[in-house]
């Protein structure tokens, strides 16, 4: 049985690196790269090519860079992962960079090609620069290696476990954590996931617009982004049909890229799948191509580009589409909770995740403190889908209340279930059903903290869901 459709909102607007081989110099870039393990394995690798080097120990991990901010000219960094997930080092604007590294692993990357100068190190696994890995350093040809007192190279600068932390960083870092989380909701430019309305419609066919376009978009406030998007929005316009419909997409390529568009999760005949070269021509730039099909299903889908994917999707070229009503597990009791007969819901709304390219930690094309509250008065019931179109999962977690999981990729399910935490993986689409039940300002984020917080406070994946008492 389907829940009678509420108004379609938009809630967010309301709201070469060479592991292993000894010896091998890259001429041109001046890179020597060699990957050992605890064992000590390989670590003589460099031999006599970097006997007379300065050498410049990194620690990296979860999620800092921990080095000297000022080092000499012709260093060799020692790049340790001394954390549990994969990390790398690169310099920004060149083309050194280690390989990436395992927990424990080690690489040497060779400075001598770089004229003294400022320089930004980062870590360049997605996500891993916003969350914290990021330091600019300087290379100088006074520079000296500080010493620690045992005689060893003092450990750098950058990142703390706060165990040596003096009160006032203490506090100091407490004041921009709380000053990030004042911060919300804070205005930006530009609102996604707006309804996408046909522009015309030809007998029985929904005729719609679609322009890809490399756009401006303040992700957070005063930071602006060369977004990959459909008409002007992150994410694209939202695309809702009723069973039935024939749409008919008239796609123009303004991206320097070809494209093509894919139709993820949403049934449609194989000459309409959006995969150039095998159901396609690939829409060159500045041309135009058109999509037509019905859609036959309920369903909880997306769209976004294919050809040239890794480069368009993560910088913004994602949207929701979604088809019919989800149908609602209506006075079923579930775990001793009863739904009730009937719901009139009091808002749906997708939920677009992403964590990498220019847009990075967000949602609905957000970083916090500009994404969206959603705003409900107790009581109310609201449903979300969770579509993920980013490169990593994300276990989304709601504070105060439950969300019942109704839904997977669109498909009702069998037996819901209750959950506060959700993890969704790339590609995967949830429908959850919230009872906000308890007035109040609750926090929604993701549950993996370094998507959410870095030292110098919130941000990222977070919003919150604020309930109005009646």
């Amino acid at each position: 049985m389907a829940t009678p459709r509420p108004e379609r909102l938009n809630a967010f607007s309301i709201f070469a690196a060479l592991a292993g081989l000894a010896g091998f110099a890259l001429a041109a870039l001046a890179v020597i790269v060699v990957t050992v393990k605890d064992d000590g394995v390989g670590a003589s690798a460099v031999g006599a090519a970097t006997a007379e080097m300065t050498h410049v120990s990194v620690s990296l991990s979860e999620f800092t860079i921990d080095m000297p901010t000022e080092i000499p000219a012709g260093a060799m960094l020692d790049v340790t992962n001394a954390g549990s997930a994969v990390h790398n080092l690169a310099v920004k604007d060149t083309d050194l960079t280690t390989p990436d590294l395992n927990a424990g692993e080690t690489a040497m990357l060779d400075t001598s090609a770089l004229a003294p100068g400022d320089y930004t190190v980062v870590c360049t696994i997605a996500g891993h620069e916003a969350a914290g890995m990021v330091l600019d350093i300087t290379i100088s040809e006074s520079a000296t290696v500080p010493v620690a007192a045992d005689g060893g190279e003092a450990a750098g600068g950058h990142g703390s476990d706060g165990a040596e932390m003096t009160e006032e960083e203490a506090d100091r870092l407490d004041e921009l954590m709380m000053a990030s989380m004042n911060a919300f909701p804070a205005e930006t430019e530009g609102v996604g996931n707006l309804p996408l309305e046909p522009v015309e419609v030809d007998g029985d066919v929904k005729v719609f617009e679609l322009e890809a376009s490399i756009i401006e978009w303040e992700v957070e406030p005063g930071k602006f982004v060369d977004a990959w998007a459909y008409n002007g929005q992150v994410p694209a316009p939202w695309i809702d049909l009723e069973v039935g419909d024939t749409a008919r997409f008239v796609v123009t390529n303004n991206t320097p890229l070809g494209t093509d568009v894919h139709w993820h999760g949403i049934t449609v005949p194989n000459d309409q799948d959006g995969v150039a070269p095998y159901t396609q021509e690939i829409i060159k730039s500045g041309e135009t191509y058109t999509y037509e099909f019905t859609v036959v299903e309920e369903m909880v889908g997306m769209y976004h580009a294919h050809a040239h994917s890794q480069v368009s999707v993560p910088n913004g070229m994602f949207g929701a589409f979604t088809v019919g009503d989800v149908d609602l597990p209506l006075g079923r009791t579930i775990n001793d909770v009863t739904i009730p007969e009937q719901i009139d819901l009091a808002l749906e709304m997708p939920m677009v995740l992403n964590d990498a390219g220019v847009i990075g930690y967000s949602l609905n094309g957000k970083s916090f403190p500009a994404t969206a509250p959603i705003v409900l008065e107790e009581g109310d019931w609201f449903l979300m889908h969770y579509l993920n179109e980013g490169l990593q999962s994300h276990p989304m977690h709601l504070h105060g209340v439950r969300q019942l999981v109704v839904a997977k990729d669109g498909i009702p399910l069998a037996e819901p279930y209750w959950v506060d935490t959700l993890n969704v993986a790339p590609g995967e689409r949830y429908s959850v059903l919230v009872h906000a039940s308890e007035p109040g300002t609750w926090v929604f984020h993701c549950h993996i903290l370094s998507h959410v917080e870095k030292e110098d406070g919130m941000f990222g994946m977070v919003t919150a869901m604020v309930v109005n008492e009646a």
